[in-house]
């Protein structure tokens, strides 16, 4: 079975899985959405949505965001991984935004890249799913299942983000890159039973 016919099979199978998605991060507007995907890495998106409602009833703004002291957002957030030096990026990026962007969320990789405690693959993220634009975030789940499913042999998530794209088509970036990480929650995790049936159906003789 080729790449291409794998793909059709990965896309039908996630399709009935998850025909309707809903981004993992709670959250109301771009800025939102950033902090939000900012602060996930190494700490899961449940906790993450535990501690954002207080977080941005204080600061949901980047001029809130910035008045407050790096102590006080480290108090809000102090419940998730690397929360000291996400509290001081948190600031620098709020400042960020007013100082370049007149407190508004740049709608460019290259802008957001530039911003404090931001990498591709959160940028990738708001780019997707803030504003619409075809990208393809690749986190641990996506590139563990990609490469089980034998759609990469990428050694990390940047080689797997660039053979997912070339592999599935660009209007479905999207939405399958959320539905894969959804499928490798609920039916393939990385730790306990495997509940995985698209790698069989994938590998059939």
């Amino acid at each position: 079975m080729t790449k291409k016919q794998r793909a059709k099979i990965i896309i039908e199978e996630l399709e009935k899985c998850f025909p309707v998605i809903e981004i993992p991060l709670n959250h109301n507007n771009p800025y939102e959405l950033l902090v939000a995907v900012a602060l996930s890495a190494q700490t899961t998106d449940k906790k993450v949505n535990e501690i954002t409602p207080k977080l941005f009833s204080v600061a949901g703004t980047p001029n809130k965001m910035a008045r407050l002291e790096v102590a006080e957002i480290k108090e809000l957030i102090k419940e998730i991984g690397l929360a000291n030096t996400k509290a001081k990026n948190l600031k620098k990026m709020a400042e960020q935004l007013l100082e370049n962007h007149n407190g508004n969320v740049p709608q460019s990789f290259e802008e957001l890249e530039k911003l404090a405690g931001v990498g591709h693959k959160t940028a990738s993220v708001v780019m997707s799913q803030a504003f619409g634009i075809p990208a393809f975030p690749v986190d641990t789940h996506i590139h563990r299942l990609m490469t089980q499913w034998k759609m990469t042999s990428g050694k990390n998530v940047v080689e797997t983000e660039k053979d997912a794209k070339k592999i599935f088509p660009k209007e479905l970036w999207n939405k399958l890159h959320i539905q894969i990480i959804l499928y490798g929650r609920e039916y393939s995790p990385a730790r306990g039973k495997q509940k995985d049936y698209i790698t069989p159906l994938l590998f059939a003789k």
